[in-house]
């Protein structure tokens, strides 16, 4: 088992910055990704950007391409997201997953309970 969990979520106006970061623990070697989804009200999730335990960064939505950075420290067994200039679209509940490499949610077995990113204008 894998356990995920999320912080660094909140309200923030346009423009501004946030890092979220999950913390994973139990079996994290077994799993070779971690991806941060989101879900926005009446909205299907949607993956952010994906990172492998071993290196490099994949990235899906072009809107998203330059404003967000995923990282990890695996000493630490925590990956980041840092947003910058956060658009009111940004908003939804974000999610950490832990799996196979890939930008669906099918491939990852483990998730985070989330955490509400809220962007005013």
């Amino acid at each position: 088992q894998v356990q995920l969990v999320e912080s660094g979520g909140g309200l923030v106006q346009a423009g501004g910055s946030l890092r979220l970061s999950c913390a994973a623990s139990g079996r994290t070697f077994s799993r070779s990704a971690m991806a941060w989804f989101r879900q926005a009200p009446g909205k299907e999730r949607e993956f952010v950007a994906g990172i492998k335990w071993s290196g490099g960064s994949i990235y899906h939505a072009e809107s998203m391409e330059g404003r967000f950075t995923m990282s990890r420290d695996n000493a630490k067994n925590t990956v980041y997201l840092q947003m910058n200039s956060l658009k009111p679209e940004d908003t939804a509940v974000y999610y950490c997953a832990a799996g196979s490499v890939g930008a669906l949610m099918s491939q990852y077995e483990f998730w985070g309970q989330g955490t509400q990113v809220t962007v005013s204008s």
